[in-house]
C-alpha cells in the first residue's frame, strides 16, 4: 500500500476538508495528557450513547483513574471529521470507524497497528476474539479491534411457508424454486414477494458479494489489485440476483427499497409482503421487537448455498489508534476494556448486534433471543468488504453498474464489464 497522506485526504475532499477543520473535539496528538483520552465513536443511537457515557465511561474512568472525553459523530460525517482532525492534529486518541476504512488509514499512516499489544494478550483471550478480527488487517497487521458484528442471512415467515407447502431452501436454486411458489400476482402485478434481497445503495454491492462468493467467485483477486467481479461466477450471480425482479416470472417487487433505514414495522416480513427476505441481525431482532405477534413466525435460513455458502458479514465497527496519539498505552486499555466480555456482550444487547466473542454464545443475551443463533452459527460463512485503500469509490462504481442491470438497463455480463472498466484506474490508485 503505497498512497501518501495528501493522496488519502485529498480523495475525501479538500472542500469538506476546509469545512470541518478545526471542528475536531479531540486532542489525540503528540504531547497529550497521558490521562486523559478522546474518543470519538460513529453513530447518533441514543441508547449506545447512554451506554457509552452514562456507564462504560464512568466505570473505565473508576477502573484506571482516567478521564475520557467521548463524542459521537453520525456516520456520513466520521470520515471528513477524521480528516480535518488528522490535518489539524486534532483527532481522537481513539475513534470508531467501519472495517472498510482500515486500509485507507493505514495505507495513509493514520492509526497504529496493534499486533505487539494485542499478542501480549492471553492466549484464551486471542482465540475468544478471534471470529472477527480479519475485517481489520490490513496486509496482515492488525488495526482495528471490533466493537461488534453482524451478518446478512434470509429470513422467512414460517406461517407463510406452511401455508404454501414449502420447505426451508439449502440453495440459492431452491430458494428460487420455493420464490416461485410463495409470489402472489394480482393480474400480472406482484403483490408478495416470495423471496426478497437487499437491493438498495450499497445493499446491493452486499448481497451481490454474498451471490458471487457463494458460487465460488470474489469482487477482487486475493491481493485486491485485480477486478474479478466481472467473472463467469460474477455474470451467474447477477444474473440470479436480477432475475428475481425481471419478466414474467419476476418474485419480488421491491427493488431499491431501503428496508435497513426503514421503522422495522415497515419491513416487508413484518407487513407480510414478502415472504422470503434477506435481513441482518439487528433488523431480525427489531421486527420481533416491533411485532411481537411474529416472534414464532420469523425463522432464519442457514447460508444459502451454489458451489458453496458465503455471506456478507463481520465485525461491522471497530475501534482504532492514533497513530499520532501521545496516549497509547491508555487508549490500549480503553480497547482492551470495550472488548472486554461483559462490555462486549452489553455493547452488543444495547446495539441489536453480534457479540464479538465466541464465547458469548453462551450468554444471556445470546441464549434468550434463539433468533441470533443463525446468525453465530453463519460466523464462518461470513466475508466483509475488500481491505483495499480505495475500495469505498470503487464500490460506489460497483453499485452504480448493479443498479443497471437489475433495472434491465444492461446486461448483467455488460455492466459488470463496464463497472470493472470504470473502477480499474480507481483500484489501482489513479
Amino acid at each position: 500500500m503505497t498512497t501518501s497522506r495528501r493522496a488519502f485526504l485529498g480523495a475525501l475532499g479538500a472542500g469538506v476538508l476546509a469545512a470541518a477543520t478545526g471542528c475536531g473535539t479531540g486532542g489525540g496528538g503528540t504531547g497529550a495528557s497521558t490521562d486523559a483520552l478522546t474518543v470519538w465513536f460513529p453513530g447518533n443511537s441514543a441508547p449506545e450513547i447512554e451506554l457509552v457515557t452514562g456507564k462504560l465511561v464512568p466505570e473505565f474512568r473508576a477502573a484506571h483513574g482516567a478521564k475520557v472525553e467521548v463524542t459521537f459523530v453520525d456516520w456520513g460525517q466520521i470520515s471528513p471529521k477524521l480528516n480535518a482532525g488528522f490535518a489539524g492534529n486534532s483527532a481522537p486518541d481513539v475513534f470508531g470507524h467501519g472495517p472498510a476504512a482500515a486500509a485507507g488509514f493505514a495505507a495513509s499512516g493514520r492509526i497504529e497497528p496493534l499486533d505487539a499489544r494485542f499478542g501480549a494478550l492471553p492466549a484464551a483471550d486471542r482465540e475468544d476474539l478471534a471470529p472477527y478480527l480479519d475485517g481489520g488487517k490490513v496486509d496482515g497487521k492488525q488495526y482495528m479491534l471490533p466493537l461488534v458484528a453482524a451478518g446478512v442471512l434470509v429470513a422467512y415467515r414460517k406461517d407463510l411457508l406452511e401455508e404454501a407447502g414449502v420447505k426451508e431452501p439449502a440453495t440459492w436454486d431452491e430458494a428460487r424454486e420455493a420464490a416461485g411458489r410463495l409470489t402472489v400476482r394480482d393480474g400480472g402485478k406482484v403483490t408478495r414477494a416470495g423471496l426478497v434481497l437487499q437491493s438498495a445503495k450499497t445493499q446491493r454491492v452486499q448481497s451481490f458479494q454474498a451471490l458471487i462468493g457463494s458460487e465460488g467467485g470474489a469482487l477482487l483477486s486475493p491481493d485486491g489489485r485485480q477486478i474479478t467481479w466481472n467473472s463467469p461466477e460474477g455474470v451467474k450471480a447477477l444474473e440470479y440476483f436480477a432475475g428475481l425482479y425481471a419478466g414474467g416470472s419476476a418474485v419480488s417487487n421491491l427493488l431499491g427499497a431501503d428496508f435497513a433505514n426503514q421503522p422495522a414495522a415497515q419491513n416487508p416480513l413484518a407487513t407480510g409482503r414478502a415472504a422470503m427476505a434477506s435481513a441482518t441481525t439487528g433488523q431480525v431482532l427489531q421486527i420481533v421487537k416491533a411485532r411481537p405477534d411474529l416472534a414464532g413466525k420469523i425463522g432464519v435460513l442457514k447460508p444459502l448455498k451454489a458451489r458453496t455458502a458465503t455471506t456478507f458479514g463481520g465485525a461491522t465497527t471497530g475501534l482504532f489508534i492514533n497513530a499520532d496519539s501521545g496516549n497509547k498505552t491508555l487508549a490500549w486499555k480503553f480497547l482492551e476494556f470495550m472488548a472486554s466480555r461483559g462490555v462486549a456482550d452489553r455493547y452488543a444487547e444495547t446495539t441489536g448486534a453480534l457479540p464479538i466473542r465466541s464465547s458469548s454464545g453462551q450468554s444471556a443475551y445470546v441464549t434468550g433471543q434463539p433468533l441470533l443463533k443463525p446468525f453465530i452459527d453463519a460466523t464462518p460463512a461470513y466475508t466483509g468488504s475488500p481491505n483495499v485503500p480505495s475500495w469505498v469509490p470503487v464500490r460506489e462504481v460497483l453499485d452504480k453498474h448493479l443498479e443497471r442491470a437489475l433495472a434491465g438497463k444492461a446486461s448483467p455480463r455488460r455492466a459488470l464489464d463496464d463497472a470493472a472498466a470504470e473502477a480499474r484506474p480507481l483500484l489501482a490508485g489513479k
